[in-house]
C-alpha cells in the first residue's frame, strides 16, 4: 500500500480479505497494472460516497 493518508472510506483489511478473491482476474503484478487493486477499490469506495 502507498503511504498516502488514509481516507475514512478506505477498505478495511478484514473487507479487502473477503472482496480480493472476485476482483482478482489476473497477477497482482501483471503488466498492464498501474494501480494495485485495492487503491482501485478504495477509490470506487471514495467516490460513491462521496
Amino acid at each position: 500500500m502507498s503511504a498516502r493518508k488514509p481516507y475514512p472510506s478506505d477498505v478495511s483489511d478484514d473487507e479487502w480479505a473477503l472482496v480480493a478473491p472476485y476482483l482478482t482476474m489476473l497477477p497482482e503484478d501483471a503488466g498492464q497494472r498501474e494501480h494495485t487493486l485495492r487503491e482501485v477499490f478504495n477509490g470506487l469506495r471514495y467516490v460513491i460516497k462521496t
